[in-house]
């Protein structure tokens, strides 16, 4: 089971990524950007995530994903770390945001970073 130094790992080893504590939690930035944060006293992670797919991963996967209220108008999905299966899951989860967040200079840099091999 991952956990907050696990996330810390591997988001610092995503290119262009800081640290920084805001609303007294860790959060980790891409270019300044924010891509994911250390909340529930680092037992899950607060990513970015599209509307549209949101819903569905909640619905999908209730005992792993969840939305925070306060989050509901936003583009973020949160996920319990007791719950992700490993590294590996951990490390998509995180590629994955931090995608969204980067700006176009990193993801022509990067352009197959996190993203699953092609069949």
């Amino acid at each position: 089971m991952p956990d907050a130094e696990d996330v810390r790992r591997i988001a610092l080893a995503l290119p262009d990524t800081t640290e920084k504590v805001a609303w007294n939690m860790p959060t980790f930035r891409v270019a300044g950007k924010m891509f994911a944060t250390l909340p529930e006293d680092e037992t899950s992670i607060a990513v970015r995530c599209p509307k549209e797919e949101r819903d569905e991963l909640v619905l999908a996967e209730p005992e792993k994903f969840w939305i925070a209220g306060h989050e509901a108008q936003f583009a973020w999905v949160r996920a319990r770390l007791a719950a992700i299966e490993d590294e590996g899951e951990l490390r998509a989860i995180l590629a994955d945001s931090w995608r969204q967040a980067a700006p176009p200079r990193l993801l022509e840099a990067y352009p197959g970073l996190g993203l699953p091999p092609a069949d």
